[in-house]
């Protein structure tokens, strides 16, 4: 037999909560094959911070979108780079004198 990791949502969580209130806990846990754990980390969390704690806390990150995010701060690099170059170059032509020529 096979496990495989299922996914409840914050709606399915609260759900399970609140039936394990009216039907008792130990009957909920073995009805959604629930480690009691599990359940208690739920509670605690709901109790704490309400629906938002039953919520995911990591981000899913999408792999296209992280190398577009790689490939601007590059560009930006790039052009922060180019700037500052720009800049040295119209304070030294500020300083030098065009008609003047150096020995």
């Amino acid at each position: 037999m096979t496990l495989t990791r299922r996914k409840f949502t914050p709606e399915d969580r609260l759900s399970i909560l609140q039936e394990g209130e009216r039907e008792g806990h130990a009957a909920t846990i073995r009805k959604y094959h629930l480690a009691p754990s599990l359940y208690a980390r739920w509670k605690r969390k709901y109790l704490n911070e309400g629906i938002y704690g039953l919520k995911d806390k990591h981000k899913k990150s999408d792999p296209a979108l992280q190398a577009l995010e790689l490939e601007n701060e590059r560009l930006r690099r790039i052009i922060a780079k180019q700037a500052l170059e720009i800049e040295v170059k119209t304070e030294l032509l500020k300083k030098t004198p065009i008609g003047s020529k150096t020995r």
